[in-house]
């Protein structure tokens, strides 16, 4: 049985967040929880919260053992874009794009 959480517009990139998510996909949970408390960059912070969740899920919602669970899927799709202008040269209006993602983690029981 898998068990998911997700994270809707998170203010973080798709690309910079898919770079971490390669790193726990497959990998216990306890693995995967001191790999991204172990790095140094937003979207780990934000990662972690989001399996922290679907651990929860698990346990109280579906009664999984949390020692068993492993990430057995992890992915960020692109959100939103919020855009906003910005004064350019020469009078110009340019455009600054601000990304968003939207990022899942299901964990499952190891048999």
């Amino acid at each position: 049985m898998e068990v998911k959480a997700i994270a809707k517009d998170i203010k973080v990139s798709a690309d910079k967040a898919r770079l971490v998510m390669n790193l726990i996909r497959g990998k216990d949970v306890k693995e995967a929880s001191s790999i991204l408390s172990n790095l140094n960059n937003k979207s780990s912070r934000l990662i972690i919260k989001v399996l922290n969740s679907a651990v929860a899920n698990a346990e109280n919602n579906h009664k999984l053992n949390k020692d068993k669970l492993y990430v057995s899927k992890a992915y960020a799709d692109e959100g939103t874009v919020i855009k906003r202008g910005m004064f350019d040269s020469r009078g110009h209006v340019g455009r600054r794009d601000h990304r968003t993602s939207h990022i899942t983690v299901m964990v499952q029981e190891r048999d």
